[in-house]
């Protein structure tokens, strides 16, 4: 909850407490405005106008929206992201007022994405580094009952329940420059450092943006494409690459510990 004394004793000067996005989006394609609207959601947004959202002005909040402000720009359209404080019209207490009725998480709460066990994920056919590490996350971290479902990359029509993961419109996917193995320990909160480590692998191998620069990049590399080559079934490159990322996971563990 917002407190709404903790905004409004706020004194002249000092760091605004709102964030605002301002999007300006075409109306094709469709899946554009659909995917915004998720995301803000998500991030506990509310809307003020049509186009306009705040938030809390926290440091993850804002890390959030420039995310979603470089996604929205690189698809064309317009997005703008800027602090505000409110004194005329509407108050900084009546938009706090606003946060504590809404059953919306904010930014920076408890917002974790949880699930019941078992359910169906649903990813590409042809698995490779990226969908091979997000299984293994999955079933080990995420949902131990896991069962999973290859599909062709466009065209599917997910069934009630199902959850889809990095292919098109999927509930998790690329996000701004993480890939989905990144998304899926962000949006699960998952607090391992040996995980990150991982991430940092998966993302240097499958982004090819060598942002991490990870020296373990190139072998993992190698082996994936070992395994694709040795097993052309998807099932098979997942429970051959899960057994890759147990060892991974261990090392880091180690090296942590």
């Amino acid at each position: 909850m917002v407190d709404p004394t903790v905004i409004t004793a706020q004194e002249a000067g000092s760091d605004p407490p709102w964030l605002l996005l301002i999007h300006r989006l075409p109306p094709k394609p469709d899946y554009l405005r659909v995917k915004v609207r998720r995301r803000l959601q998500r991030l506990g947004a509310l809307p003020l106008k049509n186009s306009v959202y705040v938030l809390p002005r926290t440091e993850e909040a804002l890390e959030d929206l420039l995310w979603l402000q470089r996604e929205i720009a690189a698809e064309g359209a317009e997005a703008t992201v800027c602090e505000a404080s409110f004194v005329a019209g509407m108050t900084n207490a009546e938009i706090a007022g606003m946060f504590s009725s809404s059953s919306a998480p904010l930014a920076g709460a408890d917002d974790t994405d949880r699930m019941t066990p078992g359910r169906t994920w649903v990813t590409r056919q042809n698995v490779h580094v990226d969908r091979i590490a997000s299984a293994w996350l999955i079933r080990r971290f995420i949902d131990g009952e896991a069962r999973f479902k290859f599909v062709p990359a466009r065209g599917y029509q997910p069934q009630p329940g199902e959850l889809r993961f990095d292919m098109f419109e999927a509930e998790y996917t690329h996000e701004g420059d993480r890939c989905t193995f990144e998304t899926l320990v962000k949006r699960f909160r998952l607090k391992d450092r040996a995980l990150r480590a991982i991430g940092e692998i998966v993302h240097d191998v499958d982004c090819k943006d060598e942002k991490f620069g990870r020296p373990e990049a190139a072998g993992v590399a190698s082996l994936i494409q070992g395994i694709a080559r040795a097993h052309p079934a998807d099932a098979d490159r997942i429970e051959r690459g899960s057994q890759l990322f147990d060892d991974l996971y261990a090392r880091f563990r180690t090296e942590r510990d």
